[in-house]
């Protein structure tokens, strides 16, 4: 039997690849897209499914993941994104948040218009992930509150838009994740800095847990939209109120 298709995009860690391998387990043959080859193909390898080098700030890469992709397509996570910094408004750095508008909105935009046609085809359902950050602000986030709000607001838009076409639009929130790479990247590398970011949380989600999700999503019967999920560890009851045991 043929498998059907999901992309995902930002394989190469954290989120996105504990997607490619819950929705590989849930008998999806996943297109693993990343710009990191080596990682996305060692995935692609362990799950039997296709490896695809694609940066989604570059239009030919996209184009080449689309075509890679096929003519039907049952899922796209729109995942690749991140965070860099937590500079105030004052302080910030603008290319970062360019860099940041560039991966978390127009990159999303970008999958989302190379793969609609195959989406249509395939009665498929477009699953970002946004954060809760982009409900909430709060001090040194305004460069990623701001494109995790334009993020959503995409998805609000394009659901409107396609209400006609057998898509279904969601979007998974996630409040505090302990990802490998997020935290390390927004603080450029600094162990110590992101390590404080978990300390004392009893349990944050997982990236297991999110991906979990994810397949929830993308396997609802077709006529189940799931507009907007938003998932937090019990420890973290809004983005103000978070528990850590050593507080």
């Amino acid at each position: 039997m043929t498998r059907p298709i999901a992309v995902v995009t930002g394989a190469s860690s954290g989120i996105g690849r504990a997607t490619a391998r819950k929705l590989a387990s849930e008998g999806f043959e996943v297109v693993c897209a990343a710009r990191r080859a080596d990682r996305i193909e060692a995935l692609a390898t362990e799950i039997d499914g296709r490896a695809v080098t694609c940066d989604v700030t570059k239009a030919d890469d996209v184009a080449a993941l689309a075509a890679a992709a096929g003519g039907e397509v049952a899922v796209l996570v729109a995942n690749a994104g991140g965070a860099i910094g937590t500079e105030t408004v004052a302080d910030a750095n603008l290319d970062e948040w360019r860099t940041m508008y560039d991966t978390n909105v127009l990159g999303v935009a970008a999958c989302i218009q190379a793969l609609l046609p195959a989406l249509i085809a395939g009665r498929g359902a477009i699953i970002t992930v946004g954060s809760v950050a982009g409900m909430v602000a709060y001090e040194g986030g305004a460069g990623y509150c701001g494109v995790k709000a334009a993020a959503h607001m995409l998805m609000m838009s394009l659901r409107l838009e396609l209400v006609e076409q057998p898509v279904r639009v969601c979007e998974i929130d996630p409040g505090l994740v302990a990802s490998d790479e997020f935290s390390l990247v927004r603080f450029r590398g600094d162990a110590d800095k992101a390590a404080k970011v978990y300390a004392g949380v009893r349990n944050p989600l997982t990236q297991e847990d999110v991906a979990d999700c994810i397949a929830f999503a993308a396997t609802c019967p077709e006529h189940v939209n799931i507009d907007q999920l938003v998932v937090r560890p019990r420890a973290q009851a809004a983005a103000h109120k978070l528990i850590r045991e050593d507080a």
